[in-house]
């Protein structure tokens, strides 16, 4: 009798359960060379398989690269890992040599294929499908955040972790030089925006290394760059903070009182019967933010400080 057909978004772990990390699994297909794009490509043509453009796959060929961001994880035996990206395993082998937990999303079911038949150890789990729509299903508390993000879902995606109070320990990514100057910016800097506020809400942020195309196969077009989040011990979960940050970047030419006036005007903060306008005064003036302010020279805390006086306004406070 065949097997029912795996549906993507629900995560298996492949095979028995084996001791974490063990080099030579029972049962396990030989690892291609992740050290040569001939070699992966190789690899990939004899299973009928290729790299899809829209799905961003590059592969990181550099060794000394992959060894460095997965001493910059820290991990010890045991630990919980969330593999964003994993593709043919190249640094899932290598956390699973640390002793790691793995639990990997991919959303190419050619290449969820491959890492079930390279890694049939209890401690790894494959997740198939899109992880914006299948971490939250398959979420087991695992501390620790590692991947190597698409352009087109990197600030999307720690968006909504921060937003839905996902939290990790520690986040090693690697995205394209262009986000990870926008996720590690500063207030007043060209590149703030609302995901360098997010991201400094919860996370203290340290650049790792800059990675040139020929760090992958196939090499990208442009630079890329890896970054260490450290979970900060004063983070925060309000509410309307995520909600403020967006409205007060979407028209960056307006000042932070126009912004936050037409916020209150369609969120539905507000009571009946009170202006938006007088609202967004008071409240401004509440924070110890000036009204001709711009959201790009507000540090988190000011936007924190903002979340709290709204969300007391609202309760009554």
């Amino acid at each position: 009798m065949n097997p029912l057909p795996r549906k993507a978004g629900f995560a298996e772990t492949a095979g028995s359960p084996k001791t974490a990390g063990s080099a030579e699994d029972a049962g396990r297909g030989p690892l291609p060379d992740y050290n040569s794009g001939n070699a992966l490509g190789a690899f990939l043509r004899e299973r009928g398989l290729g790299i899809r453009k829209k799905w961003g796959q590059h592969f990181l060929v550099n060794p000394r690269a992959r060894e460095g961001l997965v001493e910059a994880l820290d991990i010890r035996a045991g630990d919980g890992v969330f593999e964003i990206g994993p593709g043919m395993g190249a640094m899932t082998s290598l956390l699973l040599e640390k002793g790691a937990r793995v639990t990997a999303f991919e959303i190419d079911g050619g290449f969820s294929s491959i890492l079930r038949e390279l890694f049939p150890g209890g401690s790894f789990t494959i997740v198939s499908g899109d992880v914006l729509k299948t971490w939250e299903q398959n979420d087991d508390g695992s501390p620790y955040l590692f991947g190597n993000l698409p352009y087109t879902i990197a600030a999307v995606l720690m968006g909504n972790f921060i937003e839905q109070g996902r939290f990790f320990r520690r986040i090693v990514i690697t995205v394209q030089k262009e986000v990870a100057l926008r996720m590690a910016a500063k207030p007043g800097g060209r590149n703030y925006s609302s995901i360098s506020a997010l991201c400094a809400s919860a996370y203290d942020i340290k650049p790792l290394m800059t990675l040139k195309p020929p760090s992958f196969y196939p090499p990208p077009r442009v630079d890329s760059a890896a970054l260490l989040f450290t979970l900060r011990t004063d983070e925060k979960n309000n509410p309307l903070f995520a909600r403020l940050v967006r409205a007060l970047f979407a028209s960056r030419r307006k000042t932070v009182v126009n912004n936050l006036e037409h916020f209150l005007s369609v969120s539905g903060i507000l009571g009946a019967g009170r202006r938006s306008r007088d609202c967004a005064e008071a409240v401004l003036l509440r924070s110890g933010i000036p009204p001709g302010e711009r959201a790009e020279n507000l540090d988190y805390v000011s936007f924190n400080a903002l979340a709290d006086v709204l969300e007391n306004n609202r309760n009554g406070k």
